[in-house]
């Protein structure tokens, strides 16, 4: 069956600017959102995420971010704002004030310390924020290699709209595509999945996901556009030969320190620069982002940028 799902296509998760002190660089937002609708093919953004260092960055801090980007994307594309935290009043805090904003929808990961021990403590620790936005559609982060968590996604959907009427899906950043499948079509198809791992598009994809969030959509979104394109033309070989374009971008993205830290790096590559990480991530040297431009112009990464 056909469902409107709200979130569809490339989603990217952008990485949150810094100046030279560690501090949040807001107007270097403006230039990215104009990267980001550029591209013409992302339909959104997923801010202070993990990718958005959102666990090195205080509620105000968020805060400030979310309205940046919300009147930044003008209504370019949608904002996605994650909200999550290990605490639930600042989740509760930061729910209310996306939907205040004017954000698009709301999404939490769960919380990893401490961490809940069933889909019903879950549920209960998430019911709260979704409810503190409740126009808004609230999606569950599910990434148990970052958070700990690996409780049955299906049970938490099933339980969780009895308590969360606005739970609309999941961003699924696993690499189980046994449960993806039984997310994808639980309930005849009522949740909105998103792919999360940009290294495997073509498999959430071909499962049956909706769309996909990433951190390399920030930078080479037209690849992945190239693997959808060819998937909904039905040329599987086409579909796979631009996925592994991308494998090869990110094999160099996990050489060099991983989706956040070289990811910022390959993001001033790219054009937009957003400074460091926070710490404890180490920063990227002058000596080391040579070395990455040089890995990266044996991919098509600047072709592409």
């Amino acid at each position: 069956m056909s469902k409107n799902y709200y979130l569809k296509g490339l989603i990217a998760a952008p990485f949150t600017p810094m100046n030279e002190d560690g501090s949040i660089n807001l107007p270097k937002i403006a230039e990215y959102a104009d990267k980001i609708a550029g591209f013409g093919c992302l339909t959104g953004v997923y801010i202070c995420g993990s990718t958005g260092e959102y666990a090195s960055t205080t509620v105000q801090e968020r805060k400030a971010v979310t309205e940046t980007w919300v009147a930044e994307a003008a209504g370019r594309f949608k904002v996605i704002v994650h909200v999550g935290s290990n605490c639930a009043q600042d989740s509760v805090e930061l729910a209310a004030h996306a939907a205040e904003a004017g954000a698009d929808a709301i999404a939490s990961i769960a919380p990893n310390y401490f961490r809940p021990a069933s889909v019903h403590d879950l549920v209960m620790f998430l019911k709260p924020v979704a409810a503190a936005a409740p126009e808004l559609p609230f999606y569950f982060y599910n990434f148990p290699g970052m958070s700990g968590v690996k409780l049955p996604v299906d049970e938490f959907l099933v339980e969780g709209k009895k308590e969360m009427p606005n739970l609309a899906g999941v961003k699924f950043t696993h690499n189980d595509f046994f449960e993806m499948q039984k997310i994808i079509n639980l309930c005849d198809g009522e949740f909105n999945i998103l792919n999360g791992y940009d290294e495997m598009l073509i498999a959430g994809l071909i499962c049956g996901a909706q769309g996909a969030v990433g951190s390399t959509y920030n930078y080479v979104p037209r690849i992945y556009q190239n693997v959808i394109d060819a998937l909904q033309a039905g040329n599987l070989a086409e579909a796979r030969k631009w996925q592994y374009e991308a494998v090869k971008i990110v094999d160099v993205l996990i050489a060099h320190g991983g989706g956040v830290r070289a990811g910022k790096a390959f993001m001033k590559l790219a054009g937009v620069d957003c400074g460091q990480c926070r710490r404890p991530v180490t920063p990227v040297s002058d000596e080391e982002l040579a070395s990455m431009e040089a890995d990266l112009r044996k991919t098509l990464f600047f072709d592409f940028v």
